[in-house]
């Protein structure tokens, strides 16, 4: 084989693998790539995707697979392809570089670098002829192949600014410092950019963001305005009737392109999902919506059924196309349905608006929105699910959209504490058990031992390779699923996991002179320079994570030095996450529980008939800021905690309420330690 050849028929990344086979001599990212660059005075063009983005495919058939558009490229650069999800750490460096240029980001992300890696110019998608106020990419490539013979000083110039920007660290504190008081401003102006009939952000395209309407109920729990429950309760129901859920195989899908939450990009996403299944928990507890409940449970059937991946955890993704077009494995004509359905067609389509013109490009996205406003009728939805079943089945037929099989820990961790928490709100033991059983599938998969004989997360799973290369995000939400299952089943081991795992984690991401956490390790070295941010993406941020789970361990174990690096946190990014508002809302979300966190302590042991209706009373109410622990009678809290010391009584079960230093009486009842809560 020639020197000049696409290398990525080794990797094992789904969405690397979709491109194998372009003529463009793709490299993976890694040093020989940029050794190449340098060799041959070349600069390196990057491209950044993921298996289940439309445009990437857009991008790739029109560019990628044309042997013109591969030609330029091949002979101009060193092109590298990389999976945002399997680094994201390379994606989070260059796409904030692209924003620092005024672009907006959006993937595929499309860089152009020096052969030491520093970037001089980017975009997302360029189209193979102009179009939409852009360049074409062919027009873009040539471009930059004569900048790099011509304008040298220029480009090091902007590259240098650029660099210098992407890693300057920043010391801004507010003046007061963050409080309650300014998380109730800012949910306040929040508000003015709620959509009061649809749910959601205003406007298109419209994205679930459940971290801002966790805020939100936050903001409703700590107020009791119903302003504030009203624009997450509303946004909830519509997403639940929209099409971007899934009505006949559950799931949500990525995003809305309209503000209807009619039409959605059709991928699905593991951290969305197991997002949303968290904050639909959170909210049942309150409202007991049975909407709620029963998208709760069809979301995570679909999970069991379709996301399990080699080894046991859960896979990244669906793809939003099948055969070339998107959606098609989902959407449906009249005639199928009225083929399919016989007797029953009539009232199947009314409810889930199937016309004879479609609502979406001829075809029909099965939603429910018209129904949005109405009392979930269980007897009416009996009846529908009969129909459904017929068409899910009909739909096993078609040519299914491609699985990104890889397991990511990071996600891993998102759905696990959504598994944990449900399934201890619901009462669903299955749940937690299914919690548990991919928690341990990721410790014994996706560990590995370094020079130092440290035990250490890797980043993603796939096809039998260990991606080493572990990301903050990765220790931050595995730390919160062990913290989750501490919760909801129990069990030593998972406490002393989290402790452990922190402590790696001060070592090899903490910032020891700013406070906070970088998203790469301290000995990674194939990158340009280290990010720490408290922005909030498609998923929350893991500085803000990470201050949730120091404040969560300071409260269980008493550790004074848990709440300090909690604090450090928050001094570090509250200017980042308060000027990236509602971006920030994660960092801010767990503030709220180191200031204000509600102890309760169940004194007697767990398997006990009385402990477990004491549980069911916590688990039945919405409480965002609960730090539950369950010791056995004798066993000893820290010192510190307010409740030390507290016994069962008369050999009953006892519940303590601890708010601050002061604890409730000892509650012996489920019913008064709900009046209590």
């Amino acid at each position: 084989m020639t020197a000049d050849h696409n290398r990525l028929v080794d990797e094992t990344s789904p969405y690397l693998l979709q491109h194998k086979d372009n003529p463009v001599h793709w490299w993976p990212w890694g040093d020989a790539a940029f050794a190449a660059a340098r060799e041959r005075d070349k600069p390196v063009l990057l491209s950044v995707g993921y298996s289940a983005c439309h445009w990437c495919h857009v991008m790739a058939h029109e560019s990628f697979e044309d042997d013109a558009t591969a030609a330029l490229m091949n002979t101009h650069f060193i092109s590298i392809k990389v999976d945002r999800e399997e680094r994201p750490d390379v994606d989070a460096i260059y796409m904030k570089a692209l924003q620092l240029m005024g672009e907006h980001g959006g993937w595929p992300l499309t860089m152009f670098l020096k052969p030491d890696g520093r970037p001089f110019y980017g975009g997302t998608y360029f189209p193979p002829e102009p179009a939409y106020g852009r360049s074409s990419f062919r027009q873009v490539l040539t471009f930059m192949a004569d900048a790099w013979k011509n304008q040298q000083a220029d480009i090091d110039k902007g590259a240098d600014a650029l660099v210098g920007a992407i890693a300057e660290r920043h010391t801004e504190r507010l003046r007061d410092g963050i409080s309650l008081s300014l998380l109730d401003s800012a949910a306040d102006r929040l508000l003015d950019y709620i959509d009061i009939s649809a749910g959601g952000m205003n406007g298109a395209p419209k994205f679930p963001m459940p971290f801002v309407f966790e805020f939100l109920w936050r903001a409703y729990k700590r107020r009791s305005d119903v302003r504030f429950r009203s624009a997450v309760t509303t946004t909830l129901t519509r997403i639940c009737q929209g099409g971007i859920y899934d009505h006949l195989g559950g799931g949500f899908a990525r995003y809305s392109t309209d503000a209807e939450w009619l039409v959605p990009h059709f991928e699905k996403m593991l951290y969305d999902n197991a997002q949303l299944i968290d904050l639909m928990a959170l909210v049942w507890q309150e409202t007991r919506d049975p909407l709620l409940a029963v998208r709760t449970r069809e979301t995570i059937a679909w999970l069991t059924r379709e996301m399990i991946g080699e080894n046991g955890a859960f896979t990244a993704a669906l793809d939003a196309d099948s055969e070339g077009e998107e959606g098609k494995f989902t959407v449906w004509t009249e005639a199928e349905i009225d083929r399919l359905l016989g007797d029953e067609t009539d009232f199947f389509k009314a409810a889930y608006d199937v016309t004879p013109g479609g609502n979406w490009e001829g075809h029909a996205i099965l939603n429910r929105t018209t129904q949005a406003g109405a009392p979930f009728d269980a007897g009416l939805d009996a009846r529908l699910a009969k129909s459904r079943a017929i068409l899910l089945h009909a739909r096993e037929t078609r040519a299914r959209p491609g699985r990104d099989d890889k397991v990511m820990a990071d996600w891993n961790g998102l759905a696990i504490a959504a598994l944990a928490r449900a399934g201890a709100a619901y009462g669903e033991p299955a749940w937690i058990a299914l919690a548990e059983k991919v928690f341990a599938a990721v410790l014994n998969t996706m560990q590995w031992t370094d020079e130092n004989k440290r035990k250490r997360l890797g980043h993603s799973l796939c096809r039998g390779r260990l991606q080493q290369t572990a990301m903050l995000d990765d220790y931050a939400n595995m730390s919160a699923a062990a913290l989750a299952l501490y919760s909801a089943a129990g069990g030593k081991a998972y406490l002393d996991q989290v402790e452990a795992w922190m402590e790696l984690a001060e070592t090899l991401y903490g910032d020891a002179e700013g406070g906070g956490y970088f998203f790469t390790a301290g000995d990674a070295r194939d990158l340009i320079v280290r990010t720490k941010s408290a922005n909030d993406s498609a998923v929350p941020s893991g500085n803000g994570t990470m201050t949730f789970n120091l404040a969560r361990l300071f409260y269980l174990t008493g550790k004074a030095e848990y709440r300090a690096r909690a604090g450090r946190c928050v001094a570090a990014l509250e200017v980042e996450a308060m000027k990236s508002f509602p971006h920030g809302a994660t960092l801010l979300n767990a503030y709220e529980v180191l200031e204000t966190a509600l102890q309760v302590v169940i004194v007697g042991a767990r398997d006990d008939t009385q402990t477990q209706e004491l549980l069911r009373a916590v688990h039945a109410t919405s409480l965002p800021n609960l730090i539950l622990d369950v010791i056995p009678d004798g066993a000893a809290l820290p010192a510190t905690h307010p409740a030390h010391g507290k016994p069962t009584i008369d050999g009953r079960a006892a519940a303590y309420v601890c708010r601050g230093p002061v604890c409730s009486p000892p509650q012996t009842s489920a019913a008064s330690l709900q009046r209590v809560l």
